[in-house]
């Protein structure tokens, strides 16, 4: 295992001063994001020109760990094409892991298992490994659910983020049963209620040391993406915070 950091925290700078800056800290690579909301690299940018793209994150020298990815909707008819492209881009890049969001809860979970495999044989058409993300509001918001998706679609992983589990509606989940589908993971501090889901390191609820050995058990070698978001209304400085769960995941692998 190694430590990755988000694009996500450091929002407020350009791309190319976020990869420097993650690279400055000396991050073994960077997470990013491609959403339709910003701050760095939109889908439809990336669809405009793969090449273009491909070449701007060349010459930042910081490899990749993943994408994370996410649309306007995924249910509009440009998703598809965006998510195309965006795997084009992994391939050339050489990022092995897309995490792309999934259905909100209450969607035709039929329907989200048909274009998940469908889009699971897009992404291995280049080379790269499709996950989705644990999050609260989506149809993977139980962990049973979310493994139970991962046994229907065939060569889907899971971008574990705890910290949906520890805040959710149903208060703290045990999401043991996700370890194997794991193909990434993403972490920060968080406490118990939705207005904690983003603490400074070392007051919230998260088990880092429980989280490395249980993924340890199923020779996980991937990476620990830092994701703290640099928000606007952060009440705390997300940079020093940044550092701190850098050395503490660094400690622990």
């Amino acid at each position: 295992m190694y430590v990755a950091c988000s694009t996500l925290s450091f929002s407020h700078l350009s791309l190319e001063e976020t990869l420097r800056t993650v690279r400055e800290m000396h991050f073994t690579k960077a997470d990013l994001a491609v959403h339709a909301e910003g701050p760095h690299l939109t889908p439809a940018e990336v669809t405009a020109d793969v090449a273009r793209i491909a070449q701007r994150l060349k010459a930042a020298n910081l490899p990749l760990a993943a994408i994370h990815l996410r649309f306007g909707s995924i249910e509009s008819a440009e998703a598809r094409n965006q998510f195309h492209a965006v795997c084009r881009l992994a391939r050339i890049s050489t990022v092995p892991v897309l995490t792309v969001p999934v259905a909100p809860i209450g969607s035709d979970l039929d329907a989200e298992v048909a274009r998940l495999k469908d889009w699971v044989k897009v992404a291995e058409a280049e080379g790269v490994i499709l996950t989705v993300e644990t999050h609260a509001e989506s149809v993977a918001a139980d962990p049973l659910g979310a493994a139970e998706l991962c046994r229907r679609v065939p060569g889907l992983g899971l971008t574990l983020d705890p910290s949906y589990y520890h805040v959710g509606p149903h208060g703290e989940m045990n999401y043991d049963c996700l370890y194997p589908f794991v193909r990434h993971v993403r972490l920060r501090d968080t406490g118990r209620t939705p207005d904690q889901f983003q603490v400074r390191i070392g007051q919230g609820e998260i088990e880092y040391g429980r989280i490395i050995s249980q993924l340890d058990r199923f020779r996980y070698d991937r990476a620990l993406t830092v994701d703290i978001r640099d928000v606007p209304d952060s009440p705390f400085p997300v940079e020093p915070e940044v550092r701190k769960l850098k050395y503490l995941l660094e400690s622990l692998v």
